[in-house]
């Protein structure tokens, strides 16, 4: 079974940092797109990050530009995004998500449109407040 889990969110004051986790199993990470997304109470699913599957490519959402960084580990089958300088209104379940078609994307980049996702996780809990 193909499955995507994800751990390491948290309740972090303002200016923190958290680092999560996205450990894949029943298929090799590396030869899918990874996005991130995240959806806040009241708003609708926003793309964050995404990692190409070659792993040369990283496309980052303005809100989080320079603040996040997405990353895989092959050895572990995982993807991470560190978030440093945390602001409430990053506040949101976080999401990360397999690319439907796999190796059989022939796209070099990724995009954070989650329809390209076809296998999700379940979502960690990220909470900014004083």
């Amino acid at each position: 079974q193909l499955q995507l889990v994800e751990s390491g969110g948290g309740l972090v004051q303002p200016g923190g940092s958290l680092r999560l986790s996205c450990a894949a199993s029943g298929f090799t990470l590396s030869n899918y797109h990874i996005g991130w997304f995240r959806q806040a109470p009241g708003k609708e699913r926003e793309g964050v990050s995404c990692l190409s599957k070659n792993g040369g490519i990283t496309k980052y959402a303005d809100s989080v530009k320079g603040r996040f960084t997405i990353s895989r580990d092959n050895a572990r089958n995982t993807v991470y995004l560190q978030l440093n300088s945390l602001q409430p209104e990053d506040t949101a379940v976080y999401y990360c998500a397999s690319d439907r078609l796999g190796p059989l994307r022939t796209t070099g980049s990724c995009l954070m449109v989650s329809s390209w996702y076809g296998c999700w996780g379940q979502g960690t809990q990220v909470t900014v407040s004083s």
